[in-house]
């Protein structure tokens, strides 16, 4: 039976949590005491140090070798039954998509249980269960993030595929992506030039395009990189500029303007929006007279690929198509576009709707492993997280001790990463122009999904893999926690629902306190 101390004992876990958010957003929204230069160092050291460091804490002191096994498989099994539930929903249904389908895995399987959830669960159940959340700290950031990631850039990789190659690309053989593209994630220009090599295939080479290469202006803010500069600002994208409808239809609109959480839990490979110029088709004809056609390309198929130029004295490079800005490649067996003309292109070509074809699996494989691999690497959680583990690993089996140096080092930054979490939450929600920033009906959907879809499917699987009594009350309260940050940093940076994802989680914030409370009250009783 729940008492009231219990209850207080959960009130004295949380409210300090939120008296650190609330002092942020005061701080910022009324008593004007942080610039945005301020509150962008502020989410650096966040993300840079205070959470590396305390992820790699609690990974470090968690022992692998003790693991509750049957614990995990309820979570994961949630997850996997989630997954596969939205896939046959995306399969069957006609008003599905691969946006909704992330965006409803992220709201349903991903709660935050790194700032809240051991704290939260500590304060009601003891010191085993913040063990238990460790465990699911170290499987959600190794497995579940890593999973949301590939997805992403799968729609990445998909969007490219569709605008540059609408009716080729069942035709190419491989991709080979330049180093300095990090991620499909729409922020950066990118080009694709086409190849056909000695082997009679396509062969794809991926890079910023020349207007993403251009020299950034010169700032006074020292690199610090300024989320909140750009809270209210439309970011670009690879979207061809003459089509609105399409623009929306691929997921790229951004119907509300909400500030940037991505330097928490995160750090971007790439920052800003991406200088790149603006080009008009029927302007630049009538600047150059015509348009040349650069390249064609005959193989044994008939296939026929030209990249327009805008600039009449463009060098020609036989045996490559290049594919620019607008966003499509125009095919036809011969072109030349007189003065004064605008050229004819069906939608469905410029749509990528006709006869679209997908690369072969394994090419597409290559390719997302190889973006996901370069968001990784630049990522100092996944540092921590491996660090963290190894460690993990060789501590209890060779009963090795840290040093209290290095111990100590660790320590006195970690501890930091719980107050300065909520406090960096509570400096992105006063920089938005409204907490609720999807609309009413959507808060309501994702606040369901959170609060009773999450935890409702975990107690199906947590009973079906034999959790009872504490253990099954452990799992559901995990998954009835406020909305993973990280989540909604992935969202911002794929411009996937991101208006959902900050809701979820500064009003999921607000509203998880009376709910976890009364989940804890019910479940004991």
């Amino acid at each position: 039976m729940i008492t009231g101390k219990d209850v207080y004992d959960v009130l004295a876990a949380l409210v300090p949590l939120y008296v650190a958010m609330t002092l942020a957003y005061a701080s910022v929204r009324w008593w004007k005491l942080f610039t945005p230069e301020q509150c962008a160092g502020i989410n650096r050291f966040v993300a840079v140090f205070a959470i590396p460091f305390l992820s790699f804490k609690l990974i470090a002191s968690n022992n692998p070798y003790k693991m509750h096994y049957q614990f995990i498989a309820a979570d994961s099994l949630q997850k996997v039954v989630i997954l596969v539930i939205l896939f046959l929903w995306k399969i069957v249904s006609k008003k599905s998509s691969l946006e909704w389908t992330i965006t409803l895995f992220s709201l349903s399987t991903l709660p935050n249980t790194l700032v809240m959830g051991i704290p939260l669960l500590k304060a009601m159940y003891g010191d085993f269960s913040a063990s238990l959340m460790v465990q699911i700290v170290v499987f959600q950031g190794v497995v579940w993030n890593t999973l949301l990631l590939v997805l992403f850039e799968y729609r990445g990789a998909k969007i490219l595929i569709t605008e540059k190659f609408p009716t080729t690309a069942g035709s190419i053989a491989s991709f080979q992506v330049d180093s300095d593209v990090v991620s499909l994630d729409g922020l950066e220009s990118l080009q694709a030039d086409a190849e056909i090599r000695e082997d009679g295939k396509l062969h794809v080479v991926v890079r910023k395009s020349s207007a993403s290469s251009m020299p950034p202006r010169v700032s006074n803010l020292s690199g610090v990189e300024i989320y909140s500069l750009q809270s209210f600002r439309e970011q670009s994208t690879r979207a061809p500029s003459f089509n609105q409808a399409d623009f929306s239809s691929r997921g790229y609109a951004n119907g509300s303007q909400v500030g940037s959480l991505d330097d928490i839990f995160s750090l971007p490979s790439s920052r800003g929006v991406t200088p790149r110029t603006s080009l008009n088709f029927e302007d630049e004809m009538l600047k150059t007279g015509k348009i040349r056609r650069e390249s064609s390309v005959h193989y044994k198929d008939q296939l026929h690929m030209f990249a327009w130029s805008p600039t009449a004295s463009s060098p020609i490079n036989y045996g490559t198509a290049s594919s620019t800005d607008f966003g499509f490649i125009i095919e036809n067996s011969e072109a030349e576009i007189e003065q004064g003309k605008t050229p004819s292109i069906g939608m469905d070509e410029v749509n990528g709707e006709k006869n679209q074809q997908m690369p072969p699996a394994s090419v597409m494989t290559k390719l997302i492993f190889i973006m996901v691999w370069r968001k990784l690497i630049r990522n100092p959680n996944t540092y921590s997280s491996v660090l963290g583990i190894a460690w993990s690993l060789i501590s209890p089996r060779f009963h090795i001790k840290m040093p209290s140096i290095i111990s100590g080092s660790i320590w006195i930054i970690s501890d930091t990463g719980l107050g300065m979490s909520m406090f960096a939450l509570g400096l992105f929600m006063a920089l938005q122009p409204k907490i609720i920033a999807c609309g009413k009906s959507l808060a309501v959907v994702s606040m369901a999904v959170r609060f009773l879809v999450g935890p409702a499917v975990i107690a199906v699987t947590s009973i079906a893999v034999g959790l009872r009594g504490v253990l099954l009350q452990v799992a559901i309260i995990q998954a009835a926690l406020p909305q993973a940050i990280v989540s909604f940093v992935f969202a911002k940076e794929y411009n996937v629902h991101a208006d959902i994802l900050s809701t979820s989680v500064t009003f999921g914030m607000v509203v998880a306190l009376p709910i976890t409370i009364l989940y804890y009250v019910l479940l004991g009783l």
